[in-house]
């Protein structure tokens, strides 16, 4: 994992008003709540003696352990030992567990993995802020890296072979390019611009374009694919430890300007996206080894130069 950055973790409607859920995420075993709106986030395990928080309860505005009653509030301090009776004067702050910081946006949940304060606001695309756009969301577990997954949706070589019948129909084998840019310092754009092979030198990197239909990455795990003004794709990729990653699959469109038109063709194009990612998945869980790397013993093109940047980054993040 890459430290000091926000990772979308989980969605917005998953952490219900009062109500305890547990959570892997980031090799992290945490308990997230909510109460008056608001999600606190905590490690699942009480400082006493190790029992997961998430088996406890809501007490007030504290979680309480459910194999001694210790109580800890959002901020991870603990308020309360019952066996130490009410009247207890002495301290408590050698019992606080840590807790992490939560920010909500657009319907997302991002954690702050990091050992300081936020140093930023998480990334999101400006674009999906239109309120007008109707979104309907899909998740899956594939038994892979979260790098692996990230590399695959701005691959373009792969196209007219594993989406052969869907969006990579044609047999545009042939790769031009990719033009690769960045657009801040963690802001990857790229397109595929491929064509039926006729024989002709491809175009390099320099000599491609960037089409209307074009894929955009944020480090550290959020991606669009801009199909057109009117309609988008968005997967966030939840890390839940070096071996599994949760796919968010979000279909948004403002197709018709006519809201529950908008969100019917939502639920389609939710379903139709998910068969585009399953034919990834087929073939992504077998890529070894899991986690990607800028020298991991494979031997690359020119038309892998967004997954070469993207490995050149994220290393240099890591760093």
């Amino acid at each position: 994992m890459i430290f000091n950055q926000w990772y979308a973790i989980a969605s917005s409607k998953e952490i219900k008003e009062n109500n305890i859920l547990s959570l892997k995420r980031l090799n992290l075993e945490l308990v997230l709540f909510r109460q008056d709106g608001t999600i606190k986030c905590l490690e699942d395990k009480c400082s006493h003696r190790g029992a997961s928080l998430s088996k406890g309860k809501i007490v007030g505005k504290c979680i309480q352990c459910p194999f001694h009653g210790i109580e800890f509030s959002g901020d991870g301090e603990c308020y309360n030992i019952p066996a130490n009776g009410r009247g207890f004067q002495g301290d408590l702050s050698k019992f606080s567990i840590k807790s992490y910081h939560i920010i909500e946006q657009c319907g997302i949940v991002f954690i702050w993995y990091g050992d300081s304060d936020p140093t930023t606001l998480p990334p999101f695309f400006e674009s999906l802020k239109d309120p007008s756009l109707k979104m309907k969301e899909k998740t899956d577990i594939w038994n892979t890296h979260y790098s692996r997954v990230i590399e695959n949706q701005i691959d373009t070589v792969h196209l007219p072979f594993v989406h052969h019948n869907t969006i990579g129909r044609g047999n545009k084998t042939l790769v031009n390019g990719p033009k690769t840019v960045w657009l801040d310092d963690i802001t990857l754009q790229t397109s595929a611009n491929n064509e039926i092979d006729n024989g002709q030198k491809p175009l390099k990197p320099n000599e491609s374009i960037i089409k209307k239909t074009f894929l955009v990455f944020k480090f550290p795990n959020i991606w669009l694919n801009n199909i057109s003004d009117k309609i988008k794709v968005m997967i966030f990729f939840a890390p839940i430890d070096d071996e599994h990653t949760k796919l968010y699959l979000r279909f948004y469109n403002n197709l018709t300007g006519i809201g529950f038109l908008n969100s019917i063709i939502s639920l389609i194009g939710k379903e139709m996206n998910n068969i585009v990612q399953r034919q990834d998945k087929r073939i992504v869980i077998t890529q070894k080894p899991k986690i990607t790397g800028v020298k991991i013993g494979e031997k690359l093109i020119s038309g892998d130069k967004p997954t070469i940047e993207y490995r050149k980054k994220r290393e240099e993040l890591i760093k």
